[in-house]
Formats: C-alpha cells, sequence, structure tokens
C-alpha cells in the first residue's frame, strides 16, 4: 500500500452572520512524505482486438478491488490552523 504524509493548513476567518464560530475558508495540503507499495501484485489484462497489454490494478479496477501494493492511503501529519490576518 502506497502511503501519503500530508501537513494540513487551514486559514481561518469570522463572519459577521457568526461572530462566535471561525472557520477554514483556505485549505492547504502538502504532501511531506511517500512511502511506495511496491509493484503491483495483481495485474490487469486488457484486450482490444488483437492488441494485448497487462497493466496495474490500480488502473483499472475500482479501490476495493486493488491489491495491497496498489491501495493509497493518506495520513494526516499534522494540521495547523491560524486566524487572518487583518490588512
Amino acid at each position: 500500500m502506497t502511503i501519503h504524509v500530508v501537513d494540513i493548513e487551514q486559514v481561518t476567518h469570522t463572519c459577521p452572520a457568526y461572530p462566535d464560530e471561525p472557520h477554514p475558508y483556505d485549505t492547504r495540503r502538502t504532501v511531506i512524505h511517500v512511502i511506495p507499495g511496491g509493484p503491483c501484485r495483481t495485474p490487469v489484462t486488457i484486450r482490444c482486438g488483437r492488441v494485448t497489454i497487462t497493466i496495474a490494478c490500480h488502473r483499472h479496477e475500482p479501490a476495493a478491488r486493488q491489491c495491497g501494493a496498489c491501495r493509497t492511503i493518506v495520513t494526516q501529519h499534522s494540521i495547523t490552523n491560524r486566524p487572518e490576518v487583518a490588512a
């Protein structure tokens, strides 16, 4: 399984309609590390006429039917909330 580790930064502000509840209006995700899962363990053979090709299962199968090496996991490393700075 390929694991993507991300940092999330959210900029929050307070609307006049909801002065007691700051909420994020700008969210940025930064990939900080990728741990590869390795080669596909269950490649899929595709045929079109006389042409036959073998591709990795993640290019053809839905996530539930992908092998462990092709499945993608996203893990949050840190979440930073910072208030909007008035100009």
